[in-house]
């Protein structure tokens, strides 16, 4: 932070939820602070943000005392907060997490174990029975139901922390991609959009880019960001209606993604998925998306061919579901036996950037990495959304050690 008795300048790199979720964090702490958002696209929200299933996780999964746990669990009342303020929807719609048969129970009782561990609200272990009361069309022989994990329009979130960080004097600037970022010695030269900025703090939340903006600020080469698209479809408004809440597959524990699953989102449309299929462009949202320097960047990755072979097998499971419609309605099916593929419309993709490290083991919490003035979140994974208020607080506390919060909270 600045010793001189000019307002401290902080730069703040992307304006997805995370980015200005601290860049509001910042105009907070910092009122007399001049806080500046650069974001290369054309709005806010314009990636992972808003490309998800608008949930609010209650914290079922992450390991108890894990930082993914601890800023989900901190995250959501602040986020429901926030919407209640701004008048944002926020609807809880309650979640139930199925066990299709008795193959999949120990699975369950982990991720009971886990939930229970987090304090999840109101979380209630069901039979075959019990899940048909809550969801009557949904098939399993038992389910975890968590009925406080709610959905919201992120983008929406997004729209009121602008409102909230330029009423505090703060700047949103678009159309400004980040191409150098330095610690001169004299505080942070950065060049966006063709313009030289100077900041004394740079926080830079820049998702399926950060770990370029990592190696750009000087930090180490040791993690990459591999992308992972996640395709959604609709279910018709006749299918939808068969859907309450929110209904999930227990997961994998070898892989980080959840499954396809089925969410009723603040306009009450239900979303099938998403899959999860290696992308070949950082921003590769539809098939023939190609990126030759994002390929080139992934085919000389250890970790890419690493990982590649960890998971060939789910890898092309998850292919199958993407090239054929069938084949994806028929894992649907197991959940919601109902659902025939001309019941479900393709909508927009999402890409997810997972950090995968040298040796193809997948980063599954949160990093970071701080290099002089710069602070970079080199992995956001889900539940980052949920968690954007709690890792704003989180991030400003690491950027700036010495203020007066940061000692004894």
């Amino acid at each position: 932070m600045s010793s001189s008795t000019a307002p401290v300048r902080v730069g703040v790199v992307g304006a997805g939820i995370v980015g200005l979720a601290v860049a509001r964090e910042i105009t907070r702490r910092l009122p007399g602070a001049t806080v500046t958002v650069l974001e290369k696209e054309s709005r806010v929200a314009a990636h992972q943000t808003g490309r998800n299933s608008g949930v609010v996780h209650a914290g079922l999964y992450y390991q108890p005392g894990s930082l993914k746990a601890t800023l989900c669990r901190r995250g959501v009342p602040l986020l429901r907060e926030f919407c209640t303020e701004h008048d944002v929807p926020y609807r809880e719609l309650g979640k139930l997490v199925v066990a299709l048969d008795a193959s999949e129970l120990r699975a369950l009782d982990e991720i009971e174990r886990r939930a229970r561990g987090n304090g999840v609200p109101d979380l209630v272990r069901l039979d075959a029975v019990g899940l048909r009361e809550i969801e009557p069309h949904v098939a399993g022989v038992a389910a975890l139901h968590s009925p406080r994990t709610a959905v919201v329009d992120y983008v929406a979130v997004c729209t009121a922390l602008v409102a909230e960080v330029t009423a505090a004097g703060g700047t949103v600037e678009l159309s400004a991609p980040v191409t150098e970022l330095e610690d001169d010695g004299r505080g942070v030269r950065v060049v966006a959009g063709g313009r030289t900025y100077r900041f004394d703090q740079v926080v830079a939340c820049a998702g399926l880019s950060s770990d370029a903006m990592a190696r750009m600020a000087g930090g180490p080469d040791d993690l990459r960001i591999i992308p992972f698209r996640g395709e959604y479809f609709a279910l018709s408004p006749g299918k939808a209606a068969l859907v309450r809440g929110l209904v999930y597959p227990v997961p994998d524990p070898r892989y980080p993604f959840l499954g396809v699953h089925l969410t009723r989102g603040v306009d009450d449309a239900v979303h099938v998925g998403p899959n999860a299929v290696l992308a070949l462009a950082r921003e590769g949202y539809r098939r023939r998306d190609v990126d030759l320097a994002d390929l080139r960047d992934l085919a000389t990755w250890p970790g890419a061919w690493r990982l590649a072979g960890a998971h060939w097998r789910s890898g092309l499971e998850e292919m199958a579901g993407s090239a054929s419609r069938r084949v994806y309605a028929r894992r649907v099916r197991r959940y919601l036996p109902q659902v025939e593929p001309g019941d479900m419309t393709p909508i927009p993709a999402g890409v997810r950037a997972q950090a995968v490290d040298r040796t193809g083991a997948l980063v599954d919490d949160f990093a970071l990495v701080q290099q002089g003035r710069i602070l970079v979140l080199r992995n956001a994974p889900s539940p980052a959304a949920t968690s954007s208020l709690a890792i704003a607080e989180h991030l400003v506390d690491v950027a700036f050690p010495t203020a007066p919060w940061s000692a004894g909270d």
